[in-house]
């Protein structure tokens, strides 16, 4: 049976064993270089005690699970207003027409400028939408379980996230968190599906394009690929998908993808659901032909398309960064516990994003502990488990909101993702 484990990314051929409880003592934790963030807590401690975690829930005041409506909605009502101003300063300084970079090389750089701008602004924007509609997939944004999906599907389907079925893996994602085979999203891969053996030779073309590439070029290239790409990929079923399907069976090469009723992630009784997903999915999609027959395809791009792929880099960043770290465990099925996993979250600082996210990245140890808590009382929750939980609470300080620090971050924890023999 597989256990804790911290490893370097495949390049250095170092994967992580298959571990036995009695050779679990003779691991140890990765140590810090200079400056960098390490975590306090140490599984190998025979005197680290986990709490449960009716225990935690006991040291946070009742009041932060009270969820309101109307407080839900007055955020919603802030992101809106912030989208407008956002599209209004953008329709009166811009135009979609593109100048020619031959004739018009100078007003072409500052259409370029301004519409990157407006791309990242937008997008930023959008996210504080999804991370709202989130918050309805986990029942935090009101009492009422009709009001919550019906918030909750209009904001993702828009954003073109088949609501019904990530919030189904989303949930699956929070009961296996940090598990090496049964996680969801962000589950370490193992070393034959990177193509290396068991000598640390490459097999398989990814590890070639690692070889060729040197580390620096290849983690740039991961970057890239994850916040460029990585969301619809996972949607579609081809990365980043755990290993067992909602049977419970290894799903053994089948594509787990979130739009198909019949896909293995889903059970049955969601079939329904996942079609109304899907439908709207496709339906925004139509629409958006639509508009780019009408209006032509550059223009929504300028509009939606820059801004969409701006919000999902932002998720996928959050995700990447919230559960991965050289100093953070994954568990393998015999050590796993549920507290483990969601102890294995990490908070980062985020800067005037907290404001726009509502705190997603930096209240995120509290969100895995109690994810029906809406993220207005996430603050007051964060400081009393920081209080209790001492070196248990996971918090990175490296200040991401500096955007030389954020690859930084992004490559620590790619190249120490632990990897499964």
């Amino acid at each position: 049976m597989t256990t804790q484990c911290w490893t370097k990314q495949f390049s250095q051929g170092n994967m992580c064993q298959t571990k036995s409880k009695d050779r679990a003592s003779t691991l140890r934790k990765p140590t810090s270089k200079q400056g960098e963030w390490v975590s306090n807590y140490d599984p190998y401690d025979p005197n680290q005690k986990v709490p449960s975690k009716a225990e935690i829930k006991a040291c946070i005041p009742p009041e932060c699970f009270e969820r309101s409506a109307a407080h839900s909605f007055l955020w919603v009502l802030i992101d809106t207003l912030q989208a407008v101003a956002c599209a209004y300063i953008a329709h009166k300084t811009l135009s979609p027409t593109m100048p020619s970079p031959l004739t018009s090389p100078l007003p072409f750089l500052t259409w370029l400028v301004g519409w990157n701008v407006y791309a990242f602004w937008m997008g930023t924007i959008l996210t504080g939408h999804w991370v709202i509609a989130h918050e309805c997939g986990h029942g935090a944004f009101s009492t009422s379980k009709t009001l919550n999906d019906a918030v909750g599907f209009v904001l993702h389907q828009a954003l073109l996230v088949p609501y019904f079925a990530w919030q189904y893996t989303h949930a699956k994602h929070h009961r296996r968190t940090n598990n090496l085979v049964d996680g969801e999203s962000h589950v370490p891969t193992t070393r034959e599906e990177n193509g290396v053996g068991d000598n640390g030779e490459r097999l398989g073309a990814y590890a070639w394009l690692h070889e060729i590439m040197d580390d620096g070029v290849f983690a740039g290239f991961q970057v890239f690929t994850h916040l460029a790409i990585g969301w619809p990929i996972y949607l579609a079923g081809f990365a980043s998908t755990g290993r067992l399907g909602a049977d419970r069976k290894p799903l053994n090469g089948a594509i787990a993808d979130h739009y198909r009723p019949w896909s293995p992630m889903f059970p049955a009784k969601l079939s329904p659901k996942i079609w109304l997903s899907t439908v709207t999915v496709l339906a925004t999609f139509a629409l958006l032909l639509n508009l780019s027959y009408r209006y032509g395809p550059l223009a929504v791009w300028c509009w939606y398309g820059g801004p969409y792929m701006w919000t999902n880099a932002w998720l996928v960043l959050y995700t990447w960064l919230q559960h991965n770290d050289p100093s953070v465990p994954q568990y393998g099925e015999d050590e796993w516990t549920w507290v483990k996993g969601a102890l294995s979250t990490i908070d980062r600082p985020y800067g005037i994003f907290d404001h726009f996210h509502h705190k997603i990245g930096s209240t995120h140890v509290a969100h895995h502990l109690f994810h029906e808590m809406p993220f207005y009382k996430a603050d007051v929750a964060t400081a009393a488990v920081k209080e209790y939980l001492g070196p248990l609470y996971n918090y990175d300080p490296t200040p991401c909101v500096q955007l030389q620090k954020v690859p930084e971050a992004v490559v620590e924890a790619l190249e120490y993702r632990p990897q499964l023999a």
